[in-house]
C-alpha cells in the first residue's frame, strides 16, 4: 500500500493513534451534529483495533510473510474507511477549523476574498544626495493596514518646474505639471512596489525642481484604494 494520503501520518503507529482519536471523537456528544452513522464508527473501531493486533505481531517476533501481508491489508482497510468517513461526512456541514484540527487534519486556509484597500498611506521624504529622493511609506494616522487587502503601494508622481510648465513641456515625454496638482489622480507617472522605502533617482537636469507624490495602497488582483495626501520635495 502508498501512505501517500497527505493528511495521515506517515509512520503506522501514528496512523492507528489517529484513528483510535477519531473513534473517540466521533463517539462524543460534540459529533452528533456531523450524522456520521453509529455503523461507520463502530466498523472503524473494529477495523483500528484489527490494525493494532496484526501491526504488534508484524513489529514482534513472530513477523512472517503472511503476516506483513495481513499488516498491508488491516491498514489498507482501515484508511479506507477513515477515507470515506472524512470525504462523506466531514465537509457536509462542514467542519470548523477547530473540529478538524481535533481529528489530526489541517486546518483549512480562509477563503474569504481579498477586498479591496481602504486604508490610506503617505510617506516621509528623506534627501539623500544630489538628484536623489527615498521615500519611508506609512499608513496614515489612524488607518490599520490589512496585509491582505493593503498589498503593495502605488505611487504616482509628477515634476513640475518654477512657475510651472510650459505647454510644450506638459505635452512632452516627461509631461511636467504645469500647476501643483489637487488630486493624485492629475499626476501622470507611477511607480508600483512592496517596499517600505524606494528610492527615486531623477535626472540631473530636474534638480531644482519640484515633484509630486501621492500613494495608494493597490491588493494583488490590482485593486486600489483612496489616495493619500498630496506632499512635495525639491528634488536636490
Amino acid at each position: 500500500m502508498s501512505y501517500s494520503e497527505h493528511w495521515l501520518p506517515g509512520k503506522r503507529a501514528e496512523q492507528v493513534a489517529m484513528a483510535k482519536d477519531w473513534v473517540t471523537v466521533l463517539k462524543s456528544p460534540e459529533a452528533a451534529s456531523w450524522n456520521v452513522p453509529a455503523a461507520q464508527v463502530t466498523e472503524l473501531e473494529a477495523l483500528t483495533t484489527a490494525a493494532e493486533v496484526i501491526l504488534a505481531a508484524a513489529e514482534g517476533r513472530e513477523r512472517t510473510m503472511v503476516i506483513t501481508e495481513q499488516c498491508r491489508e488491516a491498514f489498507e482497510a482501515m484508511v479506507a474507511k477513515m477515507r470515506y468517513i472524512k470525504n462523506r461526512f466531514f465537509f457536509v456541514p462542514p467542519l470548523t477549523n477547530a473540529n478538524l484540527v481535533g481529528l489530526g487534519l489541517k486546518a483549512e486556509k480562509s477563503s474569504a476574498p481579498i477586498l479591496a484597500p481602504d486604508a490610506q498611506v503617505e510617506a516621509d521624504v528623506i534627501y539623500l544626495g544630489i538628484h536623489l529622493l527615498e521615500l519611508r511609506i506609512r499608513p496614515v494616522a489612524g488607518f490599520t493596514p490589512d496585509p491582505r487587502s493593503d498589498y503593495g503601494f502605488r505611487i504616482y508622481y509628477g515634476i513640475m518646474p518654477p512657475g510651472g510648465a510650459s505647454i510644450e513641456a506638459a505635452l512632452g515625454i516627461n509631461r511636467e505639471l504645469v500647476k501643483p496638482p489637487v488630486s493624485g489622480k492629475e499626476l501622470p507617472h507611477s511607480v508600483f512596489t512592496r517596499r517600505k522605502r524606494e528610492r527615486f533617482d531623477f535626472s540631473a537636469e530636474d534638480s531644482g525642481k519640484r515633484v509630486y507624490f501621492c500613494i495608494h495602497y493597490e491588493n494583488a488582483k490590482g485593486d486600489v484604494g483612496p489616495f493619500g495626501p498630496i506632499f512635495s520635495a525639491i528634488i536636490p
